[in-house]
């Protein structure tokens, strides 16, 4: 079996488009595409539906990125096993999260100690950072508010109150605290359902039997704040994601219990391979540190 065509259609099929699995891998799309049909032809299959430039995999494309997913993820465990046998001298570090903020003293720390290890880091909501680590995407996540499941091993970061946030002409902007009983008279400028933050405070919301109203759901932190700059609405956020900008007040919301804990988090029948384990063991000290 060529290893090239697999991998050129486990890219394509997990990126969802040939530009951006081509940009993956570093190739040409006409090598990728060329490298894809040479494995549908080699066995008389065809991987792809191709609709204009949509594509979507055919139930066997379905069955065999299953099959690649698995394939793949050994790959990975066997380079990660031989680079262990050189002190972490190699290696390709994948991690997920659902912010910057928390990461990036612990990425750093382990760049420091091991500069010749690749680090990769994607950004996403909760749900999305979550489902690429259980789908073997990333080996690492931190992320907020894990629920128990035994498939994960969760280790806590850190903990950070939620907090709402105004433009600075916005009548509650000089006001430290307001009850959550009035936020449903302002429109609420809130992340997708994804959100960690969201979800959190819905919840406790609704535990104080306070509906929300009118709300305004934006895809991104930075859309948030954006939006919440042009005095669109009401945003919360939690507090160590609250960054000085002279166009925004943040103020405590009275009366609910809103907390995020930050975890940093693996599968558990990876947690110890030697790059996940030396990684969890930098986050333990980063965080001891701080």
């Amino acid at each position: 079996m060529n290893h090239a065509q697999l991998r050129a259609f486990h890219a394509v099929a997990s990126a969802g488009g040939f530009t951006r699995a081509a940009e993956a891998l570093h190739v040409t799309q006409p090598t990728l595409s060329g490298q894809v049909k040479g494995l549908e032809d080699g066995y008389g299959v065809r991987l792809f539906n191709r609709r204009g430039r949509r594509i979507e995999p055919t139930e066997v494309g379905h069955s065999l990125l299953e099959i690649t997913r698995r394939y793949f993820s050994l790959e990975a465990e066997v380079e990660q096993l031989l680079a262990a046998t050189r002190g972490l001298k190699r290696g390709h570090l994948r991690v997920g999260a659902d912010a910057p903020y928390h990461v990036m003293p612990a990425l750093a720390a382990f760049g420091a100690k091991y500069p010749g290890v690749r680090v990769s880091l994607s950004i996403g909501n909760s749900a999305a950072v979550l489902h690429d680590l259980i789908e073997h995407r990333s080996d690492v996540a931190v992320l907020a508010n894990v629920a128990g499941d035994p498939r994960l091993v969760a280790e806590p970061l850190r903990r950070d109150p939620l907090v709402g946030f105004v433009h600075r002409a916005h009548p509650w902007a000089h006001r430290r605290c307001v009850p959550a009983a009035e936020l449903p008279r302002q429109r609420l400028v809130l992340r997708e359902p994804g959100s960690t933050t969201r979800r959190i405070f819905e919840t406790a919301m609704a535990r104080a039997g306070i509906a929300l109203g009118e709300v305004l759901e934006i895809g991104s932190r930075e859309a948030v704040r954006e939006a919440v700059a042009a005095g669109l609405g009401v945003g919360v956020v939690s507090e160590a994601e609250f960054r000085r900008d002279g166009r925004l007040r943040a103020f405590t919301i009275e009366d609910l219990c809103l907390e995020t804990v930050e975890y940093v988090v693996c599968l558990a029948e990876r947690q110890q391979l030697r790059l996940v384990k030396t990684f969890l063991q930098v986050v333990k000290q980063t965080a001891g540190n701080g």
